[in-house]
């Protein structure tokens, strides 16, 4: 790539997306600190070791991203099916012995030896996305003629969505098939295919659900966690509190009760309970404000690459906008007792080292995509 085109590459950049990315950021390192720092003292030996955590992980994934940064996007195209055959072998990781991590009663992590242990979904998801983004450039005719053609990937996603409900990772299961849902309806799915898609996927996770004791116990409980306050219910019921003491402007920050082994998972699923809690209904806005941001600007880019006919590029960015969009609406509102309980992070806040990496990867991959895009209007329109 000459000079003059790395220039027109960089002058070109989301610059809202990328304040967004940096306030996000920003704001979910002071409130880690403060979410974590009791469990940290406790557990750990000090206070400020969850911040030391995270922070090696966003220098990493900042070194990370502006590596994918400089790759141009089309080559991401070009890896076919090795994508999601390396996400399969990612998420089989965690059944071999001595070697997957069980935390809580899920097996979700990988030993690295001397390295942090790595979440196997957070890379998986991102190369499933990747795959699925090009079979729908590549079957863009075949999936709007026939149902035939929804059926090709799911050689891959049915068996990467078992391997997540064995360990188990329900919530990911729910993202991976919305995703995979929602960007084949973008890409042309009949209507009327498409909603009898919906409506098997439903039935599937319903039938999932009823067959788990421990997944029924969780919608039970988050139907009416009162019922049961200190056993089933007693996290849902715990975040409650701690969203309704926040009332308009928070208790103050730092000075929230939840987070003192009240609120289990208070630095990683239920940090935005400590938001609300001590920055209250205003600053708890300002975050939602910021995600609206932040998933508004990515919509926009994948908008604007289908416009100028990069439709591979433009459905990445689509299945990336959608992914952070189901993520944060269901860790919102599994806080605010709106839907059960799913292990989901809030990207960018939520305590997590594999989860931020792979998250600033792919941001900056969405950055690339803007960044690649020509200098035009996006039309209202998402055909060409």
């Amino acid at each position: 790539m000459n000079k003059k085109r790395k220039v027109l590459i960089l002058q070109n950049i989301d610059t809202a997306l990328l304040i967004a990315i940096i306030a996000l950021l920003m704001g979910g390192m002071v409130m880690l600190v403060s979410a974590s720092m009791p469990f940290a003292e406790k557990s750990l030996g000090d206070p400020f070791a969850y911040l030391y955590k995270q922070s090696s992980a966003v220098f990493l994934g900042i070194i990370a991203s502006l590596i994918f940064f400089l790759i141009p996007t089309q080559y991401w195209e070009k890896l076919g099916i090795l994508t999601p055959i390396f996400a399969i072998g990612l998420l089989s990781l965690v059944l071999i012995p001595d070697l997957g991590v069980t935390v809580n009663g899920a097996t979700r992590w990988v030993k690295l030896g001397p390295l942090p242990n790595i979440q196997v979904v957070d890379p998986a998801r991102l190369l499933f996305f990747l795959y699925i983004a090009g079979y729908c450039v590549r079957q863009q005719e075949q999936l709007r003629m026939t149902f035939v053609s929804f059926l090709k990937p799911m050689i891959f996603i049915f068996p990467a969505c078992l391997l997540l409900l064995l360990q188990p990772d329900f919530g990911s299961t729910v993202v991976l098939l919305m995703v995979t849902a929602a960007l084949f309806f973008v890409a042309g799915f009949k209507i009327r295919y498409f909603i009898v898609l919906v409506i098997a996927l439903i039935g599937i996770l319903g039938l999932l659900a009823y067959i788990s004791p421990y997944r029924m116990a969780r919608i039970t409980s988050f139907m009416n966690p009162w019922d049961d306050p200190f056993n089933s219910g007693y996290q849902l019921t715990q975040s409650l509190i701690a969203i309704g003491r926040g009332q308009w402007f928070g208790v103050g920050l730092g000075e929230g009760v939840q987070k003192l082994f009240y609120l289990p998972e208070a630095h990683t699923d239920f940090i935005f309970a400590v938001i609300a809690e001590e920055l209250g209904l205003i600053g708890s806005l300002l975050i939602i404000g910021l995600y609206a941001l932040l998933i508004w600007r990515i919509f926009s880019i994948a908008l604007k690459a289908i416009n100028s006919k990069r439709i591979y590029q433009g459905y990445l960015s689509f299945s990336i906008a959608i992914w952070f969009a189901t993520q944060v609406i269901i860790n919102i509102g599994v806080n605010m007792g709106l839907l059960p309980t799913k292990g989901l992070t809030l990207p960018l806040i939520s305590y997590g080292r594999s989860s931020m990496i792979i998250t600033l990867i792919t941001l900056a991959i969405v950055l690339r995509i803007g960044c690649e895009n020509p200098r035009t209007k996006v039309n209202k329109k998402i055909g060409g």
